[in-house]
């Protein structure tokens, strides 16, 4: 279930190899994985063997995906002739394209196979600290309004940074890289002037206790 959770809520972007050297590429699109039921579906309908691509959840208003005339339903399947399995591949392929660049995107439709012309664009700042975010592993909600004053994580995803460091659905935020944050707004904002090259440094408050730990994605310092 938690990886379904994840898998809606990621938005397309360009991962690069120096995170800080250029803007990330923008889609405008959350997206999700195939159960396999929907992937022997898509095998039967449409004769894909071993039925597979991702599934457009939500396409973001005034965004390069809205304005190309991608539809909530969609289903991705290539990206300028290269398939597209997982939702990991997508935002690979986004990345390799950069932004400002004119893609080919093919969709499965009610309708049959379709093609797709989308010029891609530089994401917005926002949306950079988000999906910084999911990279080390969690997903951040905002506050309800009888709880905590400050931010705190909706969901883990399994297998990441943040599980190995022992983050928990329902720790509250205080701190990123020693910044103190208060909203959803100053957590992406402090996530956002973050590396994907170097450790994050969380500090979270759970049941009274203050813990600080350092998330690392594999192959940095």
């Amino acid at each position: 279930m938690i990886a379904r959770v994840i898998a809606a809520a990621a938005v397309v972007v360009a991962l690069v190899s120096a995170a800080d050297a250029a803007p990330w590429a923008w889609l405008g699109v959350r997206i999700r994985d195939l159960s396999e039921q929907e992937m022997n579906d898509v095998t039967a309908r449409h004769g894909i063997r071993e039925g597979f691509g991702v599934m457009i959840v939500e396409v973001l208003e005034d965004s390069p995906a809205a304005k190309s005339g991608l539809k909530n339903g969609d289903l991705v399947v290539a990206l300028d002739e290269r398939p597209v399995t997982e939702t990991r591949v997508l935002q690979r392929l986004i990345a390799a394209a950069g932004p400002g660049r004119e893609t080919k995107l093919t969709v499965l439709r009610a309708a049959g196979r379709e093609r797709v012309d989308v010029r891609l664009a530089a994401m917005p700042r926002a949306v950079v600290g988000e999906r910084i975010a999911a990279e080390f592993g969690f997903i951040v909600r905002e506050p309800e309004p009888a709880g905590p004053t400050t931010p705190a994580i909706s969901a883990i995803i399994r297998r990441s940074p943040a599980e190995r460091a022992g983050l928990e659905a329902g720790d509250v935020i205080l701190q990123i890289n020693d910044q103190t944050v208060t909203t959803r707004e100053a957590v992406r904002e402090a996530l956002a002037d973050a590396s994907l090259e170097a450790p994050l440094r969380i500090t979270i408050g759970r049941g009274g206790i203050r813990l600080s730990v350092v998330l690392k994605l594999p192959g940095t310092g």
